[in-house]
């Protein structure tokens, strides 16, 4: 009865559709784009970013866990790093998929995206998620958890970890509603760090 109560009065303070929420702006959704749309909008990217978006929306193995993690994100030292660690089941996580793909490609020339599924037991759900709504780069799959705890300091979805070239890290626990959550957060984290 108590947790009855509870969701209640936490649904009942929820923002309604178009009023501003927890992560400011909004809460409309942005229409999803294209694949064709994503290419063409990341067109004459950098060859280190190109190579993300070439293999965007795939559902990649890390054999190796942390050290390949590691190993990944060498290779794009020096670029500012958005990772966003999700998982399928999880409804926040559908619910800021198109704001992550529209600020992927309004930023994915300047900053590296990277995602982590992080705690789905199917692979096949994971792809099926991705595919529904894809994105501009590659997840991960992390069907344990554990490189996504390692990662984000949270067994929790969805998390995202900005990653500034100095290297210095914020993390922000929870789902971005809007867009220009998301872009105010990328540009203070991650550019502008």
């Amino acid at each position: 009865m108590a947790l009855a109560v509870v969701l209640a009065i936490g649904i009942a303070e929820l923002p309604k559709n178009g009023a501003s929420g927890p992560s400011g702006g909004s809460q409309t959704q942005p229409s999803p784009l294209t694949r064709s749309a994503m290419q063409a909008r990341l067109a004459g990217s950098p060859a280190v970013l190109a190579a993300l978006h070439a293999r965007g929306g795939e559902l990649l193995e890390l054999g190796g866990g942390t050290s390949a993690w590691q190993t990944q994100l060498k290779t794009l030292k020096g670029w500012p790093l958005v990772v966003n660690k999700w998982a399928s089941w999880c409804v926040p996580c559908q619910g800021e998929r198109a704001v992550f793909q529209q600020a992927s490609t309004s930023w994915g020339r300047r900053v590296a995206f990277l995602g982590l599924d992080s705690g789905d037991t199917s692979r096949s759900d994971a792809a099926a998620f991705l595919k529904a709504t894809p994105v501009s780069y590659p997840s991960y799959y992390d069907g344990s958890g554990t490189l996504g705890r390692a990662v984000t300091d949270s067994s929790f979805t969805p998390v995202t970890v900005f990653v500034a070239k100095n290297g210095s890290k914020f993390i922000h626990q929870g789902p971005y509603t809007t867009t220009k959550a998301l872009e105010r957060d990328i540009e203070r984290y991650a550019v502008g760090a």
